[in-house]
């Protein structure tokens, strides 16, 4: 069935946790282009509780961090909880003048600095952020979640084998960090290779460290591939039956669209 563009669009504002699955297309087209970085969601590279940007929860921790910054805006736990508030909450550029500051008081930082690198993605500064992340890192004793950060810019500017060479490499340092194996699925989901973003998305899944972007990963994964009952089943472990039902049904029919 081929709904209508505006009914489509109405779906999509209810159904938020599938939203990302609209470049699918581009997908089953074969294409890994840098384009493609908006397809599912990044865990941040030390794994931490995911809240939805613009909930009260979101809020109150822009609120809460805001308040022990404002205090002293020196203090480094005060910066990257402000900052990382800020980023869940998508204050986008608010949390990139925490960290530019940051940077300057904390240059040797490298928690600030891969922060400030992952923002600097975000908002599209690619060799920035990278320029950033490699000052940061020591080749004696690298820092996987610097790596992490740069795999990830790697991913989103379409070089995913560069990306998946150090997701690997970090995760021989961490070996079960859900947040490293979400985000290796995601360079094999981007780059076509479903099989392979299904396996490491479930294992991810598995962890004890693992949030509901894994498992809204692992749904998107196994919904490309046109595994619908497997998908509903992890996706009822993230929102009600009718919903879950309601979000595949759509994966479904946007991606009998594409196809046709």
């Amino acid at each position: 069935m081929v709904h209508s563009t505006s009914g489509m669009n109405r779906r999509r504002n209810r159904y938020v946790p599938l939203a990302a699955a609209m470049t699918a297309a581009v997908l089953l087209a074969g294409c890994s282009s840098s384009k493609t970085n908006s397809v599912g969601t990044h865990s941040p590279a030390a794994s931490t509780a995911y809240v939805k940007p613009g909930s009260s929860s979101a809020m109150q921790a822009v609120s809460s961090w805001g308040s022990k910054y404002a205090n002293n805006d020196k203090d480094r736990a005060a910066i990257l909880g402000y900052a990382n508030a800020l980023q869940q909450n998508e204050q986008i550029e608010q949390a990139l003048a925490v960290l530019r500051s940051a940077v300057i008081s904390y240059p040797k930082d490298r928690k600030i600095a891969s922060a400030y690198g992952k923002v600097l993605a975000m908002n599209g500064r690619f060799q920035e952020a990278l320029s950033v992340l490699d000052r940061a890192q020591t080749p004696k004793q690298p820092d996987w979640r610097l790596m992490s950060a740069q795999a990830a810019i790697h991913d989103q500017m379409g070089n995913h084998e560069r990306a998946r060479s150090l997701y690997n490499q970090a995760l021989k340092i961490n070996p079960n960090e859900a947040s490293l194996l979400n985000n290796l699925g995601l360079s094999y989901l981007l780059s076509n290779q479903l099989p392979d973003a299904e396996y490491t998305l479930r294992k991810a899944a598995s962890l004890p460290g693992s949030d509901s972007r894994v498992r809204q990963n692992l749904v998107l994964a196994l919904g490309i591939q046109g595994k619908f009952k497997e998908a509903e089943k992890v996706a009822r472990s993230e929102l009600d039956p009718n919903q879950a039902q309601a979000n595949i049904a759509y994966l479904r029919d946007m991606i009998a669209q594409r196809r046709g």
